[in-house]
């Protein structure tokens, strides 16, 4: 008879039904009541001992320690019972059949962007533990871990963000493991438990589907266009015949570069956001190719970056794409707007995280951040007190405007500068007429800008940090659709001298995001420059290529005139 399955049977019998385990602050296990059960059989003393060895030995405030209280707490509750082994009458141990199940998973692990490695380990040897408890609590609880270790690569990832850069301001989800454990083990099947905890936006499913059909798409990859020079209307050039294949056009033994081909470029660029003048250059032919040559470790650390993402982005949200240079409203998931935008340089990068947009400020004031003000505001200053008027700056000291004719400037210095500055509103603000806030650390938001020409530019990595929005009325038109008293018109209303704050009823989900491969609508793949190395960095740190040789950060200028 199989004896500890009835055991379990036993333990499970009225146990209520397990909720969800998702979003649920582990953490917190301990703070309410913690029935420790004692140890009935041989097996279960023996699973206990390796338990409570394992939780005391560990350092506090360290992952080992807080695996080691769950496990304890969880199988304590339990009797310190296995779940995971079957044991016949002879002693023969096996693996429960939802155990077997999961080993499925574990073998699968690849399909996930995982490594089955993380979880089949030497210490699941099911074959040596034959009538020895030691070694058949060894075996329980080493499973629970690996199965854990799973749940957790899969819901929130291998990598904490913050290990590949500072940049990502991004806390990783917590999991609620011991409710998980519950469920597993009250589930005749668990795969479907585990599955649920993947990620159900559409780009990530996307990506999975492009892994597993990686090795496929590369032999059906489209024909991709040499390298070479500007293309313009009227030029003759060899890669003319492969364009019109790319393109399909009827063939033509010429090599001309003629209207009809100018034609459908134009379409093609239009349908990318790119500029639309027939020409084939540097980036137009980037984005024929569908971008650089997209690696399978690139699709693994895309999907990675997709388990970072909160799981709801929101019905309606804005989404930014550090990358791509471009932002977005989407709506159920269809794109509402979209337009470009200019993000921070590689020394003042933009930081990745989620809030919420909770105000739009009109003919906004600029608070220069310190930094601008140490490095840039300040020396010009002491060179010229007349650069605070010229560019239209106050000058605050404890909150006051001072005037900058009345400071003894030998007493100051960049590094001892105990002013704050501030630009007023007008033609020149670098915020432009309008922001949009949600406020946070890093005291970034979307802005308008009186710098236009920098968004005909193809890389658009120009800023302070800030994110720089193209059409910022026709966004803020967009972004107020679910607001019945505001509208383009009434923020342009208010266009004057004074700063003028609205709130909206309803706060509107903003994620700033990293993402060098996006699944187009037709299924294919476009990627996009690594513009921060954070992609090279990730795939080194997910142990799928070497460590990337860091950039040698030279003098930047964001901008010729100072802007966030």
């Amino acid at each position: 008879m199989n004896k500890l399955v009835v055991c379990l049977a036993a333990l499970l019998a009225g146990a209520a039904t397990i909720g969800p385990v998702m979003g649920q602050d582990v953490a917190g296990l301990a703070a309410g009541p913690v029935i420790i059960a004692p140890a009935q059989t041989p097996l279960a003393q023996a699973i206990k001992s390796g338990l409570a060895a394992a939780y005391s030995s560990a350092r506090k405030d360290t992952p080992v320690y807080s695996e080691a209280q769950r496990l304890y707490f969880f199988y304590g509750a339990r009797h310190f019972e296995p779940i995971w082994l079957d044991e016949a009458d002879s002693g023969a141990v096996t693996f429960s059949a939802p155990a077997q199940k999961i080993m499925k998973l574990f073998e699968a692990a690849a399909s996930e962007g995982l490594r089955p490695a993380d979880y089949l380990t030497a210490d699941l040897d099911v074959t040596a533990v034959k009538n020895d408890p030691a070694k058949m609590a060894a075996l329980e609880t080493a499973f629970s871990r690996a199965t854990m270790r799973y749940a957790t690569h899969i819901y929130t990832g291998r990598v904490a963000p913050q290990s590949v850069s500072e940049w990502f301001d991004i806390q990783p989800k917590k999991l609620d493991e011991a409710a998980l454990l519950v469920q597993l083990a009250s589930s005749n099947d668990p795969v479907p438990v585990l599955q649920a905890l993947e990620p159900t936006h559409p780009e990530f499913l996307a990506l999975k589907a492009a892994l597993a059909s990686f090795d496929e798409n590369q032999a059906d990859a489209p024909l991709r266009i040499a390298s070479g020079p500007t293309l313009k209307p009227g030029m003759s050039d060899a890669r003319v015949p492969a364009l019109r294949t790319r393109f399909e056009l009827p063939a033509s033994d010429g090599l001309v570069y003629d209207d009809a081909l100018v034609e459908a470029m134009k379409s093609f660029q239009q349908s990318l956001n790119l500029d639309v003048d027939g020409v084939m250059g540097p980036a137009t032919l980037t984005a024929i190719n569908g971008g650089a040559p997209i690696t399978r470790a690139d699709i693994i650390a895309n999907m990675e970056l997709w388990r970072w993402m909160p799981r709801e982005l929101g019905a309606f949200h804005v989404f930014v794409n550090i990358p791509e240079y471009r932002l977005a409203i989407k709506r159920d998931g269809q794109e509402q707007f979209t337009t470009r935008v200019v993000v921070g340089t590689m020394k003042n990068q933009t930081p990745i995280f989620s809030d919420s947009i909770r105000h739009i400020v009109v003919n906004p004031y600029w608070n220069v951040p310190s930094s601008i003000v140490k490095g840039e505001i300040a020396p010009a200053v002491l060179r010229n007190p007349g650069y605070i008027d010229s560019h239209n700056y106050d000058l605050l000291y404890e909150g006051n405007a001072v005037s900058p004719w009345q400071v003894n400037w030998s007493m100051v210095s960049p590094s001892y500068f105990p002013f704050k500055i501030r630009q007023r509103p007008g033609p020149g603000n670098a915020l432009g007429q309008i922001k949009f806030l949600f406020p946070n650390k890093h005291d970034v938001y979307l802005h308008d800008t009186p710098s236009k020409a920098f968004f005909s530019r193809d890389a658009r990595a120009l800023s302070h940090g800030c994110v720089r929005v193209q059409d910022p009325m026709a966004f803020a038109d967009a972004l107020m659709a679910n607001e019945p008293n505001i509208s383009r018109e009434t923020l342009e209303a208010m266009f004057g001298p004074s700063e003028r704050w609205v709130n909206p009823e309803q706060q509107i989900p903003v994620h700033l995001a990293y993402f060098t491969i996006r699944p187009q609508a037709d299924g294919t793949l476009r990627s996009f420059d690594d513009v921060y190395g954070h992609n090279a960095k990730l795939i080194a740190a997910l142990g799928l290529g070497p460590a990337p040789v860091e950039p040698q950060i030279v003098a930047e200028v964001a901008d010729p005139s100072v802007a966030p």
